[in-house]
């Protein structure tokens, strides 16, 4: 597994702005980073975003922040 895929990664649409943005809270906890037209360009552009602060960070000799923020099903009350 590479590194960049122990991320979450996920795209939200945003009403506000009209446009799809791209999140990775562990990397980038200040919100969104990456926005545009389709769920599909933004996931693109936010996973080469996400792997080239991930290289930047192994540059610089910075620690690279551990994932910690997973993905939660909303509960269904029966």
């Amino acid at each position: 597994m590479k590194t960049e895929d122990r991320y979450l990664k996920f795209v939200l649409w945003d009403e506000a702005d009209q446009c799809y943005v791209g999140h990775c809270p562990d990397l980038f906890p200040w919100g969104g980073v990456c926005h545009g037209d389709t769920e599909e360009k933004v996931f693109h552009q936010l996973r080469i975003l996400v792997r080239e602060e991930i290289a930047e960070l192994s540059r610089a000799g910075k620690e690279i922040p551990t994932p910690a923020t997973r993905a939660m099903r909303e509960a269904v009350l029966a």
